[in-house]
């Protein structure tokens, strides 16, 4: 299937956060895959609607109904880890928000691709308090895919998810080598030409943390996500608080940015 029109919707993952910085401009898996269907595609059309920090419910309302009238053959819907990570009952909430949003993404019959998310508890030390919420995302997400008949990305049983140097300094976004993976996992879901699964073998080395390492991700954790989120939440705003899309018409795509 030839595509025309990419929309990518979602939170920071998709904005492309550690994919680059605020002031040379961030660049993430769903940039890195529009290069690519470029180059498979010429005359390809690429709208990023994603923000950091959204919540499920942010996206279907802010960004779902854009997204929609653009008319989109392929839409990348990457969201829920910061329903997971936020305390109190919301998350009940956001899982039948999630659910309304895939039910919708159906259809406008683009071709959807998704993502389960990544096993946290081994990736870091606090991530054993999210597991139960994760595992019950990833069945929503799972189920949802498997119904519609949408590209499924499963993180949470790739071992290359589980190597350092897939994850930034907060082990809670992707690095640069991490959104490359993301991307390539993406290729894959979505069938493209020259795709595989080799994204997610990882290196074959044992490079899993130690503890000294597991003690500095915590402290990142806190300092770049804990913290951070506590002095929001006083004030009642988010990591994405007055921030816009940085694409937020359809253009076309740079395909000299294509990863190799």
């Amino acid at each position: 299937m030839a595509y025309t029109r990419y929309v990518a919707i979602g939170d920071s993952q998709t904005e492309g956060l550690w994919d680059g910085d605020d002031e040379i401009g961030v660049r993430g898996f769903a940039d890195r895959l529009a290069a690519h269907l470029g180059t498979l595609y010429p005359g390809l059309q690429y709208a990023n609607l994603a923000v950091r920090g959204r919540t499920t419910r942010e996206v279907l309302i802010e960004q779902l109904p854009t997204a929609s009238a653009m008319q989109p053959d392929l839409v990348t819907v990457c969201v829920g880890m910061n329903d997971v990570v936020r305390p109190g009952r919301a998350f009940e909430t956001a899982l039948s928000d999630l659910e309304t949003l895939y039910n919708r993404l159906a259809e406008t019959g683009a071709t959807v691709a998704t993502t389960a998310f990544p096993d946290v508890a081994r990736i870091l030390p606090v991530g054993r308090l999210l597991a139960a919420r994760v595992t019950r995302i990833n069945a929503v997400i799972t189920g949802m895919a498997h119904r519609h008949g949408f590209g499924l990305v499963d993180l949470f049983n790739a071992p290359s998810m589980l190597e350092p140097a897939t994850w930034s300094a907060d082990r809670m976004h992707a690095s640069s080598h991490g959104h490359q993976l993301f991307a390539d996992a993406a290729a894959e879901a979505l069938g493209l030409p020259g795709s595989s699964h080799d994204w997610a073998l990882g290196s074959g080395a044992d490079e899993r943390p130690g503890a000294a390492a597991r003690v500095r991700a915590q402290a990142g954790w806190t300092r770049n996500m804990l913290a951070p989120w506590i002095w929001r939440h006083m004030r009642g705003q988010s990591s994405g608080h007055g921030r816009s899309p940085k694409r937020p018409e359809l253009l076309g795509v740079d395909t000299d940015q294509c990863w190799t």
